[in-house]
């Protein structure tokens, strides 16, 4: 009986924080429903460059003009996104001749982001010209080392087509920059769909039936599509404006290796979802061929991302930093039997944590009255629908900034498990719009 009455007192507390927070912000909130293709990676799909390698936590290059335009940004202006990904934020920017920095703590994502200036290099043809070179040495090519004890590398590929892929990843490690670069680029483009995997949900997933692609055609046809962008980024102007950004691996927590000509005046970004996902599993396949040369450094990365997935670690003093976060962890441990995973709670907890101390370093960057727009997404567990949007704004204020707006980009469904135990409710995907106070 008194565990009832404690769990009902933690549901009680909570939903009265939810209330409080949506009065709070009720006159702050937007929808912009025309921004819901505008907040995801599908968006970049016709876009050059940024096609060819599908990062599928990405929003779009159109989101980031949207909000270069609203924020009347022009080439006396620093922009800054401190989860840049494989740098949308940045050449949008640096198209129209705007400096930008970016951080990321994912070594793909950041080799990506600093590889698409070196497209700018590039004439037509020349990509065409070195594939053919590398296509006549690859058959005789010693194999490139992998992590293979990586246990998703040694069922991810039949033998035949492992060992192809790995003769082209070191016939293209022969070659000098900007090629080798490009080339690596499209050579992770072709991976997935290689394997028997798929970046579905949380992780990467097996699919023994799946019917996989030949290495040699799909790199050819890379090839032909990266030809089309050289020559479509000529023809948009892109390179007249052109001016090249810096990327740099680093943790948005605590930002120690950047160099601003002067404070950055605005931030574009979306950091990591709450949501389980493990970049490390999702990209593994890509990390295992190149950036991390064993389990246990694969594991080492993992540990040092946000802590927005369910092997975060945390430390017994750690504590949630906000009253609403701390009422959902407390009630979500009373339903420990019950949760999809038991380590949720220190997820949520990490994460807020994080995501403090990240703002709190954006307060000693920027410029006085810089401007900040993220995509943030509200999730759901054991019912409890958590206003990320609302959690994040209050920490910011607290740390120093403006609640400008809050923008309803779209409304999302939760997953199958949350809905079938306790219904569909649309869960927001909003941008939050942060002013720092002067």
């Amino acid at each position: 009986m008194n565990h009832l009455i404690s769990l009902n007192g933690r549901i009680e507390a909570y939903n009265r924080e939810v209330q409080r927070l949506e009065q709070k912000y009720a006159d702050r909130f937007r929808e912009d429903l025309r921004m819901r293709g505008l907040v995801s990676y599908v968006g970049n799909r016709n876009i050059p460059l940024l096609r060819l390698y599908r990062y599928k936590e990405a929003f779009s290059f159109r989101f980031v003009e949207e909000w270069l335009n609203r924020f009347r940004v022009n080439n006396e202006d620093i922009v800054f996104d401190p989860f840049c990904g494989i740098g949308t934020t940045l050449l949008a920017a640096s198209c129209q001749g705007i400096q930008a920095v970016g951080v990321d703590r994912l070594p793909l994502a950041v080799f990506i982001a600093r590889t698409l200036p070196l497209f700018f290099q590039l004439r037509p043809g020349e990509l065409t010209q070195m594939f053919e070179h590398l296509r006549r040495k690859v058959s005789s090519a010693e194999p490139a080392p992998v992590a293979m004890d990586v246990a998703i590398m040694n069922v991810a590929f039949p033998a035949s087509i492992l060992l192809t892929l790995r003769r082209w990843k070191s016939v293209i490690d022969s070659l000098d920059s900007p090629f080798r670069e490009v080339f690596l680029v499209l050579f992770f483009s072709i991976l997935e769909a290689c394997s028997y995997t798929s970046k579905d949900g949380q992780f990467l997933r097996l699919k023994q039936d799946k019917r996989l692609a030949d290495p040699l055609e799909l790199l050819s046809s890379k090839v032909r599509e990266a030809e089309i962008d050289i020559r479509w980024i000529q023809k948009l102007g892109w390179n007249k404006h052109f001016l090249p950004f810096q990327v740099v691996l680093d943790d948005a927590r605590q930002l120690r290796n950047l160099q601003f000509e002067r404070p950055p005046t605005v931030i574009i970004t979306s950091p990591p979802y709450v949501n389980r996902y493990d970049y490390t599993r999702t990209y593994s396949l890509e990390l295992c061929f190149h950036f991390t040369h064993s389990f246990s450094e694969l594991r080492e990365l993992r540990h040092s991302l946000i802590r927005s997935h369910i092997e975060a670690r945390l430390l017994p003093e750690e504590e949630a930093p906000h009253p609403l976060v701390r009422a959902l962890v407390d009630s979500l441990r009373q339903h420990s039997k019950t949760l999809s995973n038991p380590r949720i709670p220190d997820m949520l907890t990490g994460y807020f944590m994080d995501m403090r101390k990240t703002i709190r370093e954006w307060k000693k960057i920027i410029s006085p009255s810089a401007h900040i727009a993220m995509i943030v997404d509200n999730v759901r567990f054991e019912g409890y629908m958590l206003p990320v949007d609302l959690i994040l704004s209050e920490i910011a204020e607290e740390e120093g900034f403006i609640t400008s707006e809050i923008v309803i980009a779209r409304y999302k469904g939760n997953s199958s498990q949350q809905m079938g135990r306790y219904g569909r409710v649309p869960a927001r995907e909003s941008v939050v719009v942060w002013r720092k106070q002067g």
